[in-house]
């Protein structure tokens, strides 16, 4: 029974016959996917095109690209000062977060919550204000004054079942005496 393995073995022959059907098969396997991927985007994808023959150079496309990022705002330096209450600084800066108590913020009026904090007094409370605690930012340097941001602490405070007094004024700058009339 010395039997030739390889005539023992059945002989199999694949589709491909020729070199030309080799050729075209491995054309066909690269060009057939990218041709439906290229149609499954186009279903996809049912936004208007821009270049030749859109709409990407009419003038409503155009104002939009060159819309302004930002702004700029001048103020003039020599302008007399306009010192804000503590009632104008809470609605401008601070009713964002303690109108509501966004991220623990005490309510605004809520005197069990501002109970603890009124406690540590009028100086703890402002430099929390002006420095950031938690989740608040600082707000010393900002766009109110030091002098304001204290308003607001007492206003704030106050409301909370506080009875701080209205902080002092800051005294005049050396520039400011030296050009006012006299």
């Amino acid at each position: 029974m010395s039997e030739n393995p390889a005539e023992a073995q059945p002989h199999h022959e694949g589709p491909i016959k020729t070199p030309k059907q080799l050729i075209w098969t491995l054309v066909g396997s690269f060009l057939v996917p990218i041709i439906v991927i290229m149609m499954l985007t186009r279903c996809v994808d049912q936004q208007e095109r821009t270049g030749a023959g859109g709409t990407g150079m009419s003038a409503e496309a155009t104002a939009q690209r060159i819309q302004p990022v930002g702004t700029i705002e001048l103020h003039d330096a020599s302008a007399p000062k306009v010192v804000h209450t503590g009632e104008q600084v809470y609605q401008g800066q601070c009713a964002a977060c303690h109108g509501t108590g966004v991220a623990g913020a005490p309510k605004f009026g809520d005197s069990a919550a501002w109970g603890p904090r009124l406690a540590s007094g009028y100086e703890a409370l402002l430099h929390s204000s002006l420095k950031g605690k938690g989740a608040m930012s600082p707000q010393g340097g900002g766009q109110y004054s030091d002098y304001e941001i204290g308003r607001a602490v007492v206003y704030m405070a106050n409301e909370g079942g506080g009875k701080f007094a209205e902080p002092a004024a800051p005294a005049a700058s050396a520039a400011d005496a030296a050009s006012a009339p006299g």
